[in-house]
C-alpha cells in the first residue's frame, strides 16, 4: 500500500488534532507524522517562532496547520486553543496533552520553584486541556483524549520523586476520565520511556543535568517512535479505545 493509499484508508484522515507542546520533541513530531497521514493539526506551544516554522513545513508538505503560542499553565490559552481549531475547522476530534517540564533534582535541595512548575505544566496542564475540550466533545458526542505521561508515572527513582508523582496523577486523572467518558470519548496515555528530545535543558542540578544527558545520547529512542504510538491509537476504529502505550528503548531497564 502506497503512502497515498495509507492515508486515504487511516483512521486519522480528516480529523482535527490539537497538540500541545508542538513546537519541539514529541509534540513537533507528531504534528509531521498526523498531518502527513491527513489530519488537520492545530499547534500550541510558547515559542511561537518554531510554531510558525513548523507550520509552514507541515503546509509546503501538502498539510493543513494552524499555530497559536501558549502557555498551558494558563487556562484561558487552552480555551483559546480549541476556540482556533474549531474556528478554523469546524470540530475538535483530538485534543493531545503533550506540553511538560522535567527539572528534577533532589528532594533535599528544596526547589519549591521547579516542584511547582512541574504541578504547573505537568497536572493542572492537563486538567486545562481536559476543561478546554471535554464540553465540546460532549456536544460534539465525540471526542479522544490523547495524553504524554512517563515510564516515571509507573516506577519512581530517586530525584524524580515529584516528577514522577505528576506522571502518577496524569495516569490517575485520564483513567477516572475514561471511566466517566461512557461510549462517547476515548482516552489514551501515552508513557515513553527516555525521548532523545531537549528535556535535560529544564533541569537545574546541574550533576542530574549531565547523567541524564549521558543516558539520553547512550540510548534514547528518537520522537518519532513516540508519534507512532500515538498515531495508532488515534487511527484505531470509533469503538475501540487504546487506554494506554508504554513505549521505552529496549536498553532500557
Amino acid at each position: 500500500m502506497s503512502e497515498e493509499q495509507y492515508k486515504i484508508h487511516s483512521g486519522i484522515q480528516g480529523k482535527v488534532v490539537i497538540i500541545t507542546g508542538a513546537s519541539s520533541g514529541i509534540g513537533e513530531a507528531t504534528a509531521l507524522l498526523l498531518a502527513a497521514r491527513g489530519a488537520k493539526v492545530v499547534l500550541g506551544a510558547r515559542g511561537i517562532d518554531r510554531l510558525e516554522k513548523l507550520a509552514e513545513r507541515i503546509v509546503n508538505q501538502g498539510g493543513q496547520a494552524v499555530y497559536a503560542s501558549i502557555d498551558v499553565k494558563r487556562r484561558e490559552d487552552l480555551t483559546r486553543l480549541v476556540a482556533l481549531g474549531c474556528e478554523k475547522y469546524g470540530k475538535i476530534d483530538v485534543f493531545i496533552n503533550n506540553a511538560g517540564v522535567m527539572p528534577i533534582s533532589p528532594l533535599d535541595e528544596l526547589r519549591i520553584e521547579d516542584w511547582e512548575a512541574m504541578i504547573d505544566v505537568n497536572m493542572k496542564g492537563v486538567l486545562y486541556g481536559i476543561a478546554a475540550a471535554l464540553p465540546l466533545f460532549r456536544e460534539q458526542g465525540s471526542g479522544h483524549f490523547v495524553t504524554t505521561s512517563s515510564t516515571a508515572g509507573h516506577k519512581t527513582v530517586p530525584n524524580q520523586s515529584v516528577y514522577s508523582g505528576t506522571k502518577f496523577a496524569v495516569r490517575a486523572i485520564s483513567e477516572g476520565l475514561r471511566q466517566e467518558a461512557g461510549n462517547q470519548m476515548r482516552v489514551t496515555v501515552i508513557s515513553p520511556g527516555i525521548v532523545k528530545t531537549n528535556f535535560t535543558e529544564s533541569v537545574t542540578n546541574s550533576e542530574v543535568r549531565d547523567k541524564l544527558a549521558s543516558i539520553r545520547d547512550e540510548m534514547a529512542m528518537p520522537p518519532d517512535a513516540v508519534a507512532r504510538a500515538i498515531a495508532f491509537a488515534i487511527e484505531q476504529p470509533d469503538d475501540i479505545d487504546v487506554n494506554e502505550i508504554v513505549i521505552r528503548p529496549t536498553a532500557q531497564v
